[in-house]
């Protein structure tokens, strides 16, 4: 999984590109871990060549999730592909983390 992060104004973006799955979960973790930390919590995580997720993966956007809701700010998931949103409507993490 490749992460690139940019802010842009008010809001930070997060590109995902790749698979988020048990090998690489600790890093994608790494990778999040100052956006849980940052004084601007409006994130929008671009998942246009994100191809898969794991449980892992479900449980990371679940914890930005709730640092994101605690501190005030949005998190939206953009351009997710079908069977990726698949994963997250089974689960019900379409009910939890917003999707456009």
């Amino acid at each position: 999984m490749d992460v690139t992060i940019k802010k842009e104004g008010a809001q930070t973006l997060v590109t995902l590109v790749g698979r988020l799955d048990t090998t690489n979960a600790d890093q994608f973790q790494k990778d999040i871990t100052p956006l849980m930390q940052d004084e601007n919590p409006d994130i929008v995580l671009d998942c246009t060549d994100m191809e898969y997720t794991s449980s892992q993966g479900l449980r990371m956007f679940l914890l930005l999730q709730k640092s994101v809701s605690s501190r005030g700010g949005k998190m939206v998931m953009t351009n997710m592909k079908s069977q990726v949103k698949e994963v997250f409507d089974i689960t019900g993490f379409s009910n939890i983390i917003k999707i456009l």
